[in-house]
């Protein structure tokens, strides 16, 4: 009799966990991106929301919330109740701005917690076609003769595409001019008008206008040419050996969400990045479907964190304020 009594006690005291993990999801969920429509966390969001929402039976809504280089999303998702109804479209942009701001209201490894990584992508380095340089063996000789007189387009202060052309211009030895726009489609947009003449953007927004020939590629950033563009070199290729840096994406919840929802949302992004037409959109765009478990994601992030808060600091970056 003692043994059932306990044996139900167990099932009762279990059962809130159960139901939290069984009623899961019964409402619709926000994916919170921190950067405008059309870039590439836009893009990536909006991929895996459409599919997710068709597995859970659920609105799977994508929220813009541009602004600080993603941190302004970031702040207020740390802030939203931890119930896996909130999640944070992240990328390397949230690494680099743990140590690139100082003054930041959240704490990108003790406030969240990896659900799963998304997609891995090249950076490019773009002209418009007007531009003289025709290669980026041209682009170095020309910033060289013109010190502090090339500027060059990014997504934001602290974005990869800023961090990549920082770290361009110190191997380089070069002085060029950085100027930020909110956004990877807003950059790309002055580039294609002329406004400006050159500039780093990650590949899901500038192949389509590469392919169109409003752009050309000069190089891409990877340590590997991209199956998108397979004829052009890599940065390190084109006369900076050494040189690598890409962009990755993925998502978080709130540190203090369930374990048990934070599986299933990984189980379901793993299974959908696994999709062929998943993975066939993918590559259009030059990304390559990543994926994996919930700590090796975690893991990731917090060595991504201690990465460029080395890069950071040895380049004296600081964020444009």
């Amino acid at each position: 009799m003692i043994k059932t009594l306990w044996f139900f006690c167990c099932i009762i005291a279990a059962a809130p966990g159960l139901a939290t993990a069984q009623a899961y999801p019964s409402k619709p969920i926000r994916i919170v991106v921190g950067f405008a429509p059309g870039g590439g966390s836009d893009v990536m969001a909006r991929l895996v929301a459409a599919k997710l929402g068709d597995a859970f039976k659920q609105q799977v809504i994508v929220e813009n919330r541009p602004g600080a280089n993603g941190n302004v999303a970031a702040e207020y998702v740390s802030q939203t109740a931890p119930d896996g109804y909130t999640i944070l479209m992240v990328s390397v942009s949230h690494a680099i701005s743990r140590s690139l701001y100082k003054n930041l209201k959240y704490d990108f490894v003790r406030d969240f917690q990896g659900v799963s990584s998304i997609a891995s992508v090249a950076n490019v380095v773009v002209v418009h076609p007007s531009m003289p340089a025709r290669s980026l063996e041209d682009l170095i000789a020309l910033a060289r003769s013109k010190p502090g007189e090339v500027a060059y387009a990014s997504s934001g202060s602290g974005s990869p595409e800023h961090i990549a052309a920082e770290l361009l211009a110190s191997m380089a030895n070069l002085r060029m001019v950085h100027v930020p726009y909110k956004g990877g489609s807003a950059s790309a947009n002055d580039i294609i008008g002329g406004q400006i003449l050159l500039g780093f953007n990650t590949m899901p927004v500038a192949l389509p206008h590469i392919k169109s020939g409003r752009m050309r590629a000069l190089a891409v950033t990877d340590d590997k040419r991209s199956a998108a563009l397979p004829d052009i070199p890599t940065v390190a290729q084109a006369g900076l050996p050494g040189y690598a840096m890409s962009t990755w994406y993925g998502m978080t919840v709130p540190s203090a969400t369930p374990k048990e929802i934070t599986a299933q949302l990984n189980l379901e992004i793993n299974r959908i990045l696994r999709l062929p037409d998943v993975k066939e959109r993918f590559a259009t765009l030059g990304a390559e479907p990543t994926g994996g478990t919930v700590e090796t994601f975690g893991s990731y992030i917090r060595s991504e964190v201690m990465k460029y808060s080395k890069l950071v600091a040895d380049a004296k970056l600081q964020a444009d304020q």
